[in-house]
Parts: structure tokens; C-alpha cells; sequence
């Protein structure tokens, strides 16, 4: 395998497994521990079975062009090494000479398709390598596009000024782009013959999808990671790479960017597509006028997307540098992106985008025959799910019932028959919704109390049959969105109208406050007093997308099979605070398609035990044959004495370390927890990380270590800092933590680092890296098992032990939760090891944790070095040695 630089054994290993998978065909489950090079490990593995699987192929299609061509010199066919080939010259025998001729058509129209493919992968191929070769073309091309962009900049500007006259009524001019508001007729039989009809100057892009590597991830940052490591790896130079992303990480226009809300930018751009396709007839039609108001997207051009594909082809980009290209080039980053999929080798893109279906058809994927690699993929079970769950609260349906009505009433004369139709099913639907939540729709939500509080579960039927909506034909409603992008019109309306159309609720009660809110709310917009309408109290709410666009979501979450989800009605004090939420309980519906049309998926990560998950709850009823399933873990690549996994029985006054709901908050477990950190602070130099089963408990254990004064005796030789519950402190609070630990090592005192105290499963136990001194030992207190009590939870549980097989007589809910806390477990104490050279101890304070079933869920790098430790004095010893070592190598 091509490497830039020698492998480490393990990375060997994993390229050869990972090849023979995807040779195979199979379904891979691969564990490699990170700080082990798995991200070079996949590029080069499976780039090169691409290279070879390519060459292959080529000198199949030679194989077969050579033999045409023989056989054109000859006359006659020359296959005649195929078996059971009937002999055409004997043509006695009709049935012969019948199969003789269909076969020799079929070969001819084989033989013309491969000619056509080499011709256009011929094509493609100049047309990079001219581009490759010659930058001087690239910048005149360039020059020649800004020239004419100034141009048709200056035609436009006094095209409008003639056209508007210069003392144009200002409030006509307003009726102009509110045109915009008004929905188009609707016609939902004829829907695709108008779809094909807008597509027509996207066909020259459409290209044969060549057999490529979708690789996805979870977040924007781990993509580019990952593009950069291709950058640098041997096939850097000659592989077409395209990154995809959202429209929120692609647009390059300012005014659409604004927005802010992804569903506002998705909804916007294909306003601006529309109009363009509209423009054209707009024009014969009604002459100027209405045309100042169609807007349309100056980026969306088919030359400039087709010079920013070629672009991307041609050289390794990752997020950044195509959306630097776009603004560059004039040209829209997200579509030029997709237009190079077909030719693309290796399509970098976010899990969302491959995983959900409609995304994957609008960004032109096609999975047929291709290889997927799923990285980073340990709660891969947990995104399938969130990704088709969604929550609508009692004042989002409210408000987009009031927004709804305001809008039908002020534009009921221009509304077509079919949109006023659809509009009143849409209204009728959160009426019963509201209702399920026991609500009126047309009082205020944040002032209806509701009479049964809790939480009730239900299945879809059961859902639709009493909320007495089982007559309306969800699909329909839903296709009805999507087409007539009514929730982006109502936003529009809402923004014009501003204050008023959220502030309805508040008018029945008492009009004149309302009516000063509003002329108040106009003066300073996004002002967010206590006596705003219901949606202004949560401005961020408000901002993102209009309550419609998130009602959307749940209605199509509706439409699901009824057994494979619930609806959670949750009930609190007012009927805005409650909520309805469509919760997914089997994603292998969702991941069965993909596994199906796919050639391979490989479900890689760091941490992936226990693997059982994975193998039970996606795979098997995804319908994968087990022999289709191969699992790889490797170990790591550090030396087995740089690492030191200790399981805690009792602490130093023998107290027995038990953290389950009932004995953890005694005093004296907390005074423990304290005496083991303060002797570990003593002899552990640099960073100690400590992780708490939730946030909850850790904030009551530092309560208790402040009274008792534990936490200033911690203070003498640790500096102590807490995880923040918000997201925008977590970086400060990272980089004081760095900066102590680097000054208390050059100043060499008596205080020697510093202290974290984090949670399972915030922000610190994924996806940050407490390499070296930042983490010399990590703890984790207890077990941290998920709230047995949530009513997701237990209808998940339900669920499984309803549907799946009981391995060794243990109930598949008990699995689960066994699983979901030791993949948190797995996930924290794996932060510690970054790099062959690092180096730290690893305390898992619980007996518990010594049980085999839970044992062997370990991550097996881990597990083979881990020593259980019945009492407090022998730990602490072996904890001493490492810190002789340690001093020995400093």
C-alpha cells in the first residue's frame, strides 16, 4: 500500500482487512484506536482497491474492444471460448440461430456502451488535464467573466433606473415584491412534467457516476481533518475529491447567508432558482414591473458552475478553499459541487446528507454499487435516530396557526382553490395538534394551563385516530410543502408584518399593550421584554426558522411505518411549554437502503464496543446476512507499559465504591471520591481529568468537597476547573486549563498542574484530545448508566424486547443499557492516548466495572492492560511507579 512514510504493523493489518472487505463486498465493522493513524489507514486503503478495481476494469473493457475488433477482421464472432455458446453458423436449428442473434445484439450494445464510456472518460480527462496544465488559460477565462459580470452589472442598474422612473410610488413598489409572497397555483398530478421542465439546462452537467468512496462524518471540522490528510497522503495529487456540505457551509451569496437559518437558506435558494426558470416567461407575460421583483441568485450560472467543477476535479479541496473558489469564480459552490459527484472518486460529505434520504436524492447521490465508509461512527444508531426524530412545542403550532390564518385572510382573493384547500388542511392539523396537547388554538398558549400534566406515549395510528386526523393523506400535505415552499412564504409575510403575526394572541386578551408592543417592537427590532408575544421571548427560536418549517418536519416524521416509531405527547404547565415529539425506534429502516444498493459499508471509529449494537440493532434488521458481517480491532500503537487502566474496588478508608442512584450521594462516598483524587493529585503530575455521570452529580459533589473544605486542600496542588454547561465557554475554559498546566510544569512549585472536573457525554468526552500533560491520568466516577426513567428510554426497551432475539438469556433492554454506558465509558477514558509517544493512567472507580460482562465491553487495547485493584494501597503504588518513570524519562 502506498504510505507516506512507513506503516506502524496495525496500520498494515487495517489496510489489508479493509481491502479484502471492500473486494468482498462486505459489511465491515472496524475498530482502530485514534492517535493510531486510522484516517491515513483508510485513505490509502481503500483509494488503492479503487486504483486497482479501475485498472482492472479498464483492461476488462480493452479485453472486450480488442475482441470486437478482431472479430469485425474476421466476420464472425470471436467468443467462442464462452460455455454453452450456441454456434451461429449452425443455423439449422431456429431456437439456435434465435440466441445467437440476441447475444451477439447484446454484445454489440455492450461493446457501443463501453466505446461511449471510454469516449466521454476520455473527454472528461483532457478537459482536466488542460486545466491541470495551463493556469494562463484559467486566469484569462477568469479576466474575461469579471469584465463581463461589470458589464451586465451596469446594463441591469440603468435598465432599473429607467424602468422604476424617478418619483416612483414607494407603496406600489411595495405590492411589487410582495408578489413574491403570494403562492404559485398548484398542481400536484402534473408536479413532474414542470420538475423535468426546470431541469432542462442541468442535463449537459449529468454525467455516468463512476465507481467512487462516499466517506462521511460527523461534523464539518473531522471532513476537512480528513481532506487534508488526502492532501498529504500519495494519492493527494492525482485523486478527484469533492467535498459536500450544506447550503449554510456552501453559499457564497450575502444576501441569502443572512439568513442564518438553514432551512431559511435552503428555502430562499430555491426561491431564487424558481424565479429564474420563471423569469424568462414572467417577461412575455406582464412586461417589467413585476420583473424588479423576482430575485434571483447571481452565483446560480451554468458556465461558471461548469468551470468551478472541473476546478474542484481537478485538484484536492476541502470546505474552505471551494467556497474561496466560488466567491472567486462567481459561482455557486454548493451545486458546482454536485455536479461533480458523477465524476468524482472519493465524496467527502456529513452524515445528515447520506444518511437521510431526500437530502441523499436532492444532492444527486447514488449509492448503486458504490463503497461507504461511515467514520467516527460509535453513536451511529443514536444520528440515525435523532435525524428522523422531531419535536414541535404548543407555541410553535400556535404561532404557525395564527401566522397561517392572518396570511389566508390578507391574500384569500389571489390564492388559487387547491392552495386555499391545502392551507385549510394545514390549519386543521395544528388545530388537532393543539388540541392533543389540550389547547385551543386561538387563545394564547403561554396562558392556557394544561390540566394533565406528564408524559404520554402513543403509536402513529393511535395518534392520527385521535387527534381525528386519519382522514387527511399525510403524504399529500407533505409533498404540498415541500412543492409550494409555503413555510418560506409565511416567513416572508411574517417579516414584512413583523410583530403583529406572532402578537395575535396576545390582541384577544388586551389590544391596546399588544398593539404599543408592536408599534414599539418596530422601532427596535429584536428587542426581548418579558411582555413580548410568546415567540419573541425565544428570540433564537424565532430566528431560526419559522415555526411551519419545523411543523414540516414532524408532519413528514408522521408518515413513517406505524411500528418502527411513538409519538410522546409531553404535557407541562402551559400548552406552549408542552410539546409533541416523533421519536424513530428502529433505525435499520432508514440504514437498510443503504446497505442494500451499496457494493460495501465500512462503519469505522476510534471506539466501537461494544460491537453487539451495531451487529443486532442496524445490521440484522437491516436484513444483512451475519456471513456479510466482518468486524477488525486493532490495538494501539503505544508500548504496553505507557498506559496503566486500573479498576478501583475501595477506597483509602476501605469504603466499597458502589456509585448506583441510591448510594451515591451519601456523604461518605463523596468524601471518598475526594480522598482518592487528593492522594492522586499528590503523585500525578500535569493534567488530571475527572469524569462525573452528569452534570447534576458533579455540581453536588462540589458543593459538598466546598463545605467540607476538601476543595481547598485539592486547590494546594491542582488548580480546579469545571466543564461549563454552555457551548461557547467550553474553549476559554480548555485554554486556561492548557496554560496552567504549562505554567506550573516550567515553574516547578507546589502546585503541579491542574484539575477538571467534566461530564460523561458533554462536551469534553468527545471529539477533544487530552493529549501529554493535559491528561496524565483520567478518572471516571461510577457508572454512568442513561436515566432509566425516560420514557424514551423505556419505550425503546420496550421495544427491543419485543422485537429482538435474547442472546444468552439476558433481556435485550438490559444489553442496552449495559451498552449505552460503557460506549460513554469507552469514549471518555479514550481522550487520554493521542499518539505512540503519550503516555497515562486510566482509574474506573467501581466495583462494578470488574464484572465480566461489563469488563469485556472495553475497548481490547484497554482491556489487556487493565488491572483490578481490590484495595486503594496497591493501586496507589503501581500509580507511584509511573510517576517515577515518568520522572526517570523527564
Amino acid at each position: 500500500f502506498p504510505f507516506p512514510y512507513t506503516p506502524y504493523l496495525i496500520q498494515e493489518r487495517f489496510m489489508a482487512a479493509l481491502y479484502s472487505a471492500l473486494e468482498a463486498g462486505r459489511v465491515g465493522i472496524f475498530e482502530s484506536p485514534t492517535g493510531t493513524g486510522k484516517s491515513l489507514s483508510l485513505i490509502c486503503g481503500a483509494l488503492s482497491w479503487l486504483r486497482d478495481f479501475e485498472e482492472k476494469k479498464q483492461r476488462e473493457e480493452a479485453q472486450l474492444l480488442a475482441l470486437e475488433d478482431r472479430g469485425q477482421e474476421g466476420k464472425k464472432e470471436p467468443t467462442s471460448d464462452e460455455p454453452g455458446r450456441p454456434d451461429s453458423e449452425g443455423g439449422a436449428g431456429e431456437p439456435d440461430w434465435v440466441t445467437a442473434f440476441v447475444q451477439k445484439k447484446e454484445e454489440r450494445d455492450m461493446v457501443e456502451r463501453l466505446k461511449e464510456e471510454q469516449m466521454r472518460r476520455k473527454k472528461r480527462d483532457d478537459r482536466l488535464e488542460k486545466i491541470r496544465q495551463n493556469a494562463q488559460l484559467k486566469y484569462a477565462a477568469k479576466r474575461k467573466r469579471s469584465e463581463e459580470e461589470e458589464t451586465k452589472r451596469l446594463l441591469q442598474l440603468s435598465k432599473e433606473v429607467l424602468s422604476e422612473g424617478i418619483g416612483v410610488d414607494v407603496l406600489e413598489q411595495l405590492d411589487h415584491n410582495e408578489e413574491e409572497l403570494i403562492l404559485a397555483e398548484y398542481e400536484s398530478d402534473e408536479e413532474k412534467k414542470v420538475v423535468s421542465g426546470l431541469e432542462e439546462d442541468g442535463d449537459d452537467l449529468e454525467e455516468e457516476h463512476v465507481t467512487k468512496i462516499y466517506y462521511c462524518s460527523r461534523t464539518h471540522s473531522q471532513l476537512s481533518q480528513f481532506v487534508h490528510e488526502v492532501q498529504k497522503s500519495p494519492f493527494g495529487k492525482d485523486t478527484r475529491l469533492v467535498s459536500l456540505g450544506s447550503r449554510q457551509n456552501l453559499c457564497v451569496n450575502e444576501e441569502v447567508r443572512r439568513l442564518g437559518a438553514l432551512q431559511l437558506i435552503n428555502d430562499r435558494c430555491m426561491e431564487m432558482q424558481k424565479n429564474k426558470h420563471e423569469k424568462k416567461s414572467d417577461e412575455e407575460m406582464e412586461g417589467k414591473k413585476r420583473r424588479v421583483s423576482r430575485t434571483v441568485c447571481p452565483f446560480y450560472s451554468y458556465e461558471q458552475m461548469q468551470f468551478l467543477r472541473d476546478e474542484v476535479l481537478v485538484e484536492v479541496k476541502d470546505i474552505e478553499q471551494l467556497v474561496a473558489l466560488g466567491r472567486e469564480t462567481k459561482a455557486c459552490p454548493y451545486y458546482g459541487s454536485r455536479y461533480a459527484i458523477p465524476a468524482a472518486q472519493l465524496v467527502v460529505l456529513p452524515y445528515q446528507m447520506l444518511l437521510h434520504e431526500p437530502t441523499r436524492r436532492a444532492a444527486g447521490i447514488k449509492l448503486k454499487d458504490q463503497i461507504i465508509i461511515i467514520d467516527e461512527a460509535h453513536n451511529l444508531i443514536d444520528t440515525i435516530t435523532c435525524i428522523h426524530s422531531a419535536e414541535v412545542s404548543g407555541s410553535q403550532l400556535c404561532c404557525a396557526h395564527s401566522q397561517l390564518l392572518q396570511y389566508m385572510e390578507r391574500y384569500r382573493k389571489r390564492l388559487k382553490a387547491k392552495n386555499l384547500m391545502y392551507i385549510k388542511q394545514i390549519l386543521y392539523l395544528l388545530e388537532r395538534f393543539v388540541a392533543m396537547l389540550g389547547g385551543n388554538v386561538n387563545q394564547n398558549p403561554s396562558c392556557q394551563a394544561v390540566s394533565q400534566t406528564g408524559t404520554v406515549l402513543k403509536s402513529i395510528n393511535d395518534f392520527l385516530f385521535q387527534s381525528q386526523i386519519d382522514n387527511i393523506n399525510l403524504f399529500k400535505v407533505q409533498r404540498y410543502c415541500e412543492k409550494s415552499l409555503i413555510s418560506r412564504k409565511l416567513f416572508g409575510f411574517v417579516e414584512r408584518y413583523g410583530g403583529p403575526a406572532t402578537a395575535v394572541k396576545t390582541n384577544k386578551e388586551n389590544q391596546k399593550l399588544a398593539g404599543l408592543q408592536n408599534f414599539l417592537l418596530t422601532l427596535q427590532q429584536g428587542s426581548d421584554k418579558e411582555g413580548d408575544p410568546p415567540m419573541e421571548a425565544d428570540n433564537d427560536q424565532l430566528r431560526t426558522a419559522s415555526p411551519l418549517m419545523q411543523i414540516e418536519g414532524f408532519l413528514s416524521a408522521l408518515t413513517n411505518a406505524n411500528q418502527d416509531g411513538r409519538v410522546i405527547l409531553n404535557r407541562q404547565g402551559t400548552v406552549g411549554q408542552s410539546s409533541l415529539k416523533f421519536l424513530l425506534l428502529n433505525p435499520a429502516v432508514h440504514f437498510a437502503k443503504v446497505v442494500e444498493e451499496c457494493r460495501a459499508v465500512i462503519i469505522a471509529g476510534g471506539t466501537m464496543q461494544p460491537v453487539a449494537d451495531f451487529r443486532e440493532q442496524l445490521l440484522s434488521c437491516a436484513g444483512v446476512d451475519p456471513e456479510r458481517v466482518v468486524e477488525f480491532s486493532c490495538g494501539h500503537v503505544i508500548p504496553p507499559e505507557n498506559i496503566l487502566p486500573i479498576i478501583l474496588c475501595s477506597g483509602p478508608s476501605n469504603q466499597q465504591l458502589e456509585f448506583t442512584y441510591q448510594t451515591r450521594d451519601l456523604p461518605q462516598m463523596m468524601d471518598e471520591t475526594g480522598r482518592i483524587l487528593c492522594n492522586l493529585c499528590n503523585v500525578v503530575p500535569g493534567g488530571v481529568v475527572c469524569f462525573f455521570p452528569s452534570y447534576e452529580y458533579e455540581k453536588q459533589v462540589y458543593a459538598h468537597w466546598e463545605k467540607t473544605g476538601l476543595l481547598t486542600r485539592l486547590a494546594t496542588k491542582k488548580k480546579v476547573f469545571q466543564e461549563p454547561k454552555k457551548a461557547n465557554q467550553v474553549e476559554q475554559v480548555l485554554v486556561e486549563y492548557a496554560k496552567c498546566i504549562k505554567r506550573c510544569s516550567q515553574a516547578g512549585g507546589q502546585m503541579t498542574g491542574a484539575l477538571l472536573l467534566s461530564v460523561v457525554g458533554g462536551k469534553m468526552s468527545e471529539g477533544i484530545n487530552f493529549s501529554d500533560d493535559l491528561g496524565r491520568c483520567v478518572i471516571m466516577v461510577g457508572m454512568p448508566y442513561p436515566n432509566i426513567k425516560s420514557p424514551e428510554l423505556q419505550e425503546k426497551m420496550t421495544w427491543l424486547d419485543k422485537t429482538m432475539p435474547r442472546p444468552a438469556g439476558q433481556a435485550p433492554s438490559r444489553v442496552l443499557i449495559e451498552n449505552l454506558c460503557m460506549k460513554a465509558v469507552n469514549q471518555s477514558i479514550g481522550r487520554a492516548i493521542r499518539h505512540q509517544k503519550d503516555f497515562a493512567s486510566i482509574l474506573l472507580l467501581d466495583h462494578r466495572y470488574a464484572r465480566p460482562a461489563i469488563f469485556n465491553k472495553l475497548p481490547q487495547w484497554i482491556r489487556e492492560r487493565t488491572q483490578v485493584k481490590p484495595a486503594f494501597g496497591a493501586a496507589f503504588a503501581e500509580l507511584r511507579k509511573v510517576r517515577t518513570c515518568i520522572l526517570c524519562t523527564a
